[in-house]
């Protein structure tokens, strides 16, 4: 096999997995505020019999005596429950079906008293908004949303996108950072998300506890920390942003935490949590509705609709690493056995690598960046050539889990 040049740390010889159509390329889960242009990857370790981690994760869930579970849960929702009208939980979330499923649950069968929090989406959909206000109205929860300084997201997410090309990076930092901060500030001890990304790839030992690792939600040096793959020194010196500008963006400083004991923890360590049958309760239960027609780049309707710059984001890891949104929601399709292996290669040879061009030009316009300059120079930098052809003028990939790469045999 010629070598080619890999960027981003990744393998240079293209696997996938033998049971889902996952390959060897996806990058674990990283420190978001830590990642730079130079930053390498940890990416989805397969074994020796071929199968990927997130596979093998779930194949785990099967073994799990889930009743045990739900017994540990009810014990740590015991001791810290309060019935004196004072918040005992804080849920962050957008209302999508995953944040609604965790408020209800703990709310509604396990008798907590849940602040959710939100970090609202860049550009809210139509429909995700509707969504947000349903979960609130229907569902019945008590809100904080954080509207952060709109200047500076703007520039943060036009910096993340030229030096990253990760146009989702400033709403990921608010999903991970604003739940742990709030919690710290109003003194409320638990903070649940849903699923562990081990669910998806990450390492498979990350399982072995229901807590999240402290180092994705909080710092000791702000030297340290990047924002749009740029230093807080050079924002403040070549942007021009005040540091007062800056800290809405960044997680809670280790001490604050610590000081007021805050735990976060995974509510899908103790629950069986499967993306399907969580969507349907949150339709029965908070008024959630999928989007009114196919998202661009997979088949799904309900996967990730809050934000306009959600689809464009999927886009940006299929240039990258060559995974388009058809194989993340396939390939969880497949660990759920709601689809065979042939329907989802089927289904990515179909819709992987669709360009989203329905907000495209919205978000552009948004953004203040030319059209062009994103679909062609900055597409072409970040193309790791041990994944992209170029024949006859147009990008192939030179693998696919369909055996139609340029390189394949």
């Amino acid at each position: 096999m010629t070598k080619h040049e890999t960027y981003y740390g990744l393998p240079h010889d293209v696997k996938f997995c033998k049971k889902c159509i996952m390959s060897n390329q996806r990058p674990a889960s990283t420190v978001e505020f830590k990642h730079t242009k130079d930053s390498k990857k940890v990416t989805m370790n397969f074994d020796e019999h071929g199968i990927c981690d997130a596979c093998r994760a779930n194949e785990q869930k099967a073994s799990i005596n889930w009743n045990e579970r739900e017994e540990k849960l009810l014990q740590l929702l015991d001791k810290y429950r309060k019935n004196d009208g004072s918040y005992d939980c804080l849920i962050p979330g957008s209302g999508g079906k995953d944040s609604a499923y965790q408020a209800h649950v703990l709310k509604y069968k396990y008798g907590m008293n849940p602040l959710t929090v939100t970090w609202p989406p860049i550009l809210y959909t139509d429909y995700g908004y509707k969504n947000f206000k349903n979960w609130l109205d229907v569902g019945g929860f008590d809100n904080v949303s954080f509207n952060r300084n709109g200047k500076v997201m703007k520039l943060l997410t036009k910096l993340s996108i030229e030096n990253l090309y990760h146009p989702f990076q400033t709403f990921i930092l608010g999903q991970k950072n604003l739940g742990p901060k709030l919690a710290a500030k109003f003194n409320i001890p638990l903070v649940f998300y849903g699923e562990n990304e081990a669910e998806y790839g990450n390492p498979i030992a990350d399982n072995s506890s229901s807590l999240r690792d402290k180092s994705f939600y909080s710092f000791n040096n702000i030297n340290d920390i990047y924002l749009g793959g740029v230093s807080i020194a050079e924002l403040r010196e070549k942007y021009k942003v005040r540091l007062s500008d800056l800290m809405s963006f960044l997680p809670p400083t280790a001490e604050e935490l610590s000081k007021n004991d805050i735990q976060v923890h995974y509510l899908g360590y103790y629950l069986k949590w499967t993306p399907q049958e969580v969507y349907y309760y949150a339709v029965e239960n908070t008024g959630f509705q999928a989007r009114p027609f196919r998202t661009q780049g997979t088949y799904s309707k309900y996967n990730s609709i809050d934000d306009k710059i959600d689809d464009l984001h999927y886009y940006t890891t299929y240039i990258k690493f060559g995974i388009g949104r058809t194989t993340y929601d396939a390939s969880q399709e497949i660990r759920n056995h709601h689809i065979n292996r042939d329907e989802a290669v089927a289904l990515a040879k179909k819709f992987d690598g669709e360009f989203p061009d329905k907000y495209f030009n919205e978000i552009m316009e948004y953004l203040e960046i030319n059209p062009e300059y994103f679909k062609n120079e900055l597409c072409d930098k970040f193309r790791s050539p041990h994944l992209w052809n170029k024949v006859n003028g147009e990008w192939k990939l030179r693998y696919n889990v369909w055996g139609g790469g340029t390189d394949d045999k």
